[in-house]
């Protein structure tokens, strides 16, 4: 099974010390904390986005105690934390220490890593991947390279399903159905086998190998190294696993088109305890949906903004499933809000053009063949993978686009009213075609 990462004590630290910024890599975490429109943001990574009740609890105490009292889910798994008094950093840090969600002071920016949702619970994957979850973040704390890594870098561990390799991580550790691993490096479809038992070293040393090649060319992710860089890395790879005595070999897997997220509701093929899946409409948790959700078991966040709750009672599931509903959460496909997210926009984000979370609530409809996202600015901050209808705020309204893969076309652009908008927004969502997809 997934399980929750444990801590090591942090030593004291002043407001000052929690809030500080280095040059470079700007990406903020739980020590490092960005000044938005609406307060100080803090992102606490959380490695396959596995909580434990305790762990939760914590989370939500820190929204409430020293934010806008709600958490805000992520496309890797992740919490935010807005509204934050510019004051509150070491207490912070403080209070999520305790809660055993900051292992290690140096590297807490760098724990990006997502993970099958439902790995160990349905039975569809290749293998269980808690214990390579555990075997990598234990060595990635323990590695002084590794904190050389930007807070962009993304590691991928997938069961076998193709889930979360679907969503372009720099490294990305597959099961295999014959008890092995591969390694993949970057968005191709070459990759190198591994023993499975030496998957979480392989990842590690293929990290620290990309920082050999990007030391220079300021790239933050394998995606950013220049060409020749980015062609010899595969081989690189495999010439310094060879040093480290991890067998490998080269070969090829197609990277799956589509990023699929577990089906809300109850989650087929569990076996003693039950599984729920639910959405969260714009990945955006108010503190009784909090407490809801992380009161009913242990919490599996997903890259889609959602949540896996382990470990319920059989006969308490569909009561459950009956209160996350009533509490606006999404457990079944006939949601309007299923396949519906945006950034955080106005007044929260200064360079947003519009408050596209409001625009996004007014638009909702019957579901969509496709999932959309809204963006406020051109950056599409969170934006999803694989195909999806891509609305961005611009100068001149709104520009509508069907994304598929690397390639985008545009299918409209809005510079009426609201009606208009979610009229043009639905017929996108509906039929998937544009001109240029």
């Amino acid at each position: 099974m997934l399980a929750a990462m444990s801590a090591s004590p942090l030593t004291p630290r002043s407001p000052g010390d929690a809030c500080a910024r280095s040059s470079g890599d700007a990406c903020p975490g739980a020590l490092r904390l960005h000044r938005a429109d609406d307060g100080a943001l803090a992102r606490i990574r959380i490695p396959g986005g596995i909580l434990t009740p305790h762990q939760a609890a914590a989370l939500g105490r820190a929204a409430e105690h020293f934010g806008d009292g709600e958490l805000h889910l992520t496309s890797r798994g992740n919490v935010q934390l807005r509204g934050l008094t510019e004051d509150c950093g070491a207490e912070l840090a403080g209070l999520l220490d305790e809660a055993g969600l900051l292992p290690s002071e140096r590297h807490e920016r760098v724990r990006n890593v997502v993970a099958s949702p439902l790995s160990g619970l349905d039975g569809l994957g290749a293998a269980d991947v808690g214990e390579w979850l555990a075997g990598l973040d234990r060595l990635v704390c323990g590695s002084d390279r590794a904190a050389e890594l930007s807070g962009r870098f993304l590691f991928a561990l997938d069961d076998g399903r193709g889930d979360v390799d679907a969503l372009g991580a720099d490294l990305a550790l597959l099961a295999r159905g014959d008890g092995g691993a591969l390694l993949r490096i970057g968005g191709t479809d070459s990759a190198l086998r591994v023993p499975a038992a030496d998957g979480p070293r392989a990842l590690l040393l293929a990290a620290e190998t990309f920082l050999d090649a990007a030391r220079g060319t300021g790239a933050w992710r394998v995606k950013d190294l220049p060409d020749e860089a980015a062609a010899t890395l595969p081989d690189d790879v495999l010439r310094r696993l060879g040093q480290a005595g991890v067998t490998a070999a080269p070969d090829r897997h197609p990277r799956p088109a589509e990023a699929r997220s577990p089906a809300p509701g109850q989650v087929p093929g569990t076996r003693h305890e039950a599984a729920l899946a639910v959405g969260v409409p714009l990945g955006r948790l108010d503190p009784a949906q909090w407490r809801l959700l992380s009161s009913a078991g242990e919490l599996r966040l997903t890259p889609w903004r959602g949540a896996v709750v382990t470990g319920v009672a059989r006969h308490r599931a569909d009561a459950l499933l009956s209160a996350f509903a009533g509490a606006g959460l999404i457990t079944g496909p006939g949601s309007p809000w299923a396949g519906v997210g945006a950034c955080i926009g106005q007044p929260g984000c200064a360079k947003s053009l519009a408050d596209v979370r409001a625009q996004a609530g007014a638009a909702v409809g019957p579901p969509g063949r496709l999932p959309v996202y809204w963006s406020g600015c051109e950056r599409r901050c969170g934006h999803p993978h694989g195909e999806w209808v891509d609305v961005v705020a611009t100068p001149d309204g709104h520009r509508i686009s069907h994304v598929r893969g690397d390639r985008t076309g545009v299918t409209a652009t809005v510079r009426d009213g609201p009606a208009a908008l979610a009229a043009a927004v639905a017929a996108a969502r509906g039929s998937g075609s544009g001109s240029g997809s």
